[in-house]
């Protein structure tokens, strides 16, 4: 779909080309940003830039730590908290830590579809389980999916592609059922919860794991609630009572050096110890949703109002959503189809994009619903 874009751009001129097809952040950064940002090129204290333990900064990891506790009231400390290169650099290093040859990974559909080289790339092997119509996992099937050789289940809400919330009843049933299958079959399954979009809210907030749960992990980022998607910054939380803390600890702070990571940027684990209060204007993609799925719903198209994340996820009119996504191309309006999370008969909109896009791919939209 870049790729397409450009083209398209080349030769029909970049307004008129409507890509929505990339969940590249656009909201700004908080305006504390730049104040802590020229405190650290002001600061001539040497060793700056070296190399810190492989964990991160203490008082990064001390700063989140103390987050976590005042939002969770567990005894977060340092220690729980492991800083990455994101949360793909997250997800990666837990994977590489828990997993053996052939150990089996549950995601979710629709799921991001990463996932699927994530589990792979650490010599797992994913294993698709199926939502309910609103989104949320069916544990139905999960309970089914779950074999002596589950490892971990990834969940992801606020959900890439649907911007779908996990209430806190949700989460309770899941742990439930990892509970009870990790009984069974003697096995420690762990929950992996994914939230880069845990603070992009909009009617109602995103519960924590950790209570529902004890042998789980969040693994996330600041790239959507500060903006800082390509300063690749983000950490490990690890539950203060998962078992075996120390040595997944430990394998987690060896992996993070030994899949070429070493540790997070140190600019950047300076950047967010500061901005733990810090929030971009979630109105910015408010405003665009609201009038995204005003405007769809109009034309007719069925689709569930998302309550997080900046992403929407319609049914396509016709069953074949990788041709309906062509017919949108035509019109030089640019998505995703579902079938690329699992979801067939779906596509995926990426709302955060400037207004002017929003606006001008709505007559694509029309038409595409129209032709079909």
């Amino acid at each position: 779909m870049f790729e397409e874009g450009i083209m398209l751009r080349q030769k029909f001129g970049a307004d008129n080309v409507f890509d929505l097809s990339l969940g590249n952040p656009n909201a700004e950064p908080p305006k504390k940003l730049n104040t802590v940002l020229k405190s650290i090129i002001n600061n001539h204290e040497k060793g700056l830039h070296k190399y810190m333990p492989n964990a991160g900064f203490s008082d990064t990891r001390q700063s989140i730590a103390n987050t976590l506790k005042h939002e969770t009231d567990l005894s977060f400390s340092e220690e729980d908290i492991i800083m990455t290169c994101g949360t793909a650099g997250a997800i990666n290093v837990f994977l590489r830590s828990i997993l053996d040859e052939d150990d089996e990974v549950i995601i979710f559909s629709p799921y991001f579809a990463e996932y699927f080289f994530y589990i792979k790339n650490q010599n797992g092997v994913p294993i698709i389980s199926k939502s309910n119509e609103d989104f949320t996992p069916n544990l139905e099937d999960l309970s089914k999916k779950i074999t002596k050789k589950t490892k971990a289940i990834i969940i992801n809400s606020p959900n890439n592609p649907s911007g779908v919330i996990y209430n806190t009843e949700m989460i309770e049933q899941l742990g439930a059922v990892l509970t009870k299958s990790g009984k069974k079959y003697n096995n420690s399954i762990y929950l992996i919860s994914d939230e880069p979009y845990r603070k992009v809210v909009y009617e109602e907030k995103c519960p924590y794991i950790f209570n529902s749960y004890e042998n789980s992990v969040v693994v996330t980022s600041f790239s959507k609630d500060l903006g800082l998607a390509g300063e690749r910054i983000g950490y490990i939380a690890f539950n203060p009572k998962i078992l075996n803390k120390s040595d997944l600890i430990d394998a987690a702070i060896f992996c993070n050096r030994t899949l070429g990571f070493v540790n997070a940027p140190a600019i950047s684990q300076r950047i967010v110890k500061e901005l733990q209060n810090s929030l971009i204007d979630i109105d910015f993609y408010k405003s665009k949703r609201d009038f995204l799925y005003k405007e769809l719903v109009r034309i007719g198209y069925e689709c569930i109002l998302p309550k997080g994340a900046f992403y929407m996820f319609p049914k396509s009119p016709i069953k074949d959503d990788e041709k309906f996504v062509s017919i949108l191309q035509s019109k030089r309006v640019l998505v995703v189809p579902g079938i690329g999370f699992g979801t067939p008969g779906h596509f995926r909109i990426s709302y955060c994009v400037d207004d002017s896009v929003l606006r001008g791919s709505i007559k694509g939209f029309e038409e595409a619903f129209n032709e079909i």
